[in-house]
């Protein structure tokens, strides 16, 4: 599998995870009793989709996980915005900088 292919599977998968913590999310805070059944089952099947597609290719998960962990930062921060209109603050922004910054030194250091 060539990079590209590699980001844009960790991409799909920091998707598919921050995607399904948002549904259980929304479960457990705009529901109540059985209406929160199909939101919990829906986050359930999501997170199950990124779990396959994390774990089937047959990489070194260990050298790529500061892009997974950068992607799926960044993926959170826009679903946290899109989807609870949450915008980041100032720590959550210097962190995150570091964080990509992290990410970007993993991906293109090459010693």
């Amino acid at each position: 599998m060539g990079p590209l292919a590699a980001f844009g599977v960790l991409l799909l998968a920091a998707c598919f995870e921050a995607g399904g913590d948002a549904l259980v999310r929304l479960g457990l805070h705009n529901h109540s009793g059985i209406t929160r059944l199909p939101w919990f089952a829906a986050g359930a099947v999501v997170l199950f989709i990124y779990g396959v597609t994390v774990n089937s290719p047959p990489w070194d998960f260990g050298r790529l996980l500061g892009v997974y962990v950068t992607l799926f930062f960044v993926v959170a921060q826009i679903i946290n915005f899109a989807v609870f209109g949450m915008r980041p603050g100032l720590p959550i922004l210097a962190g995150g900088t570091l964080i990509v910054a992290g990410g970007l030194l993993m991906t293109f250091w090459r010693a």
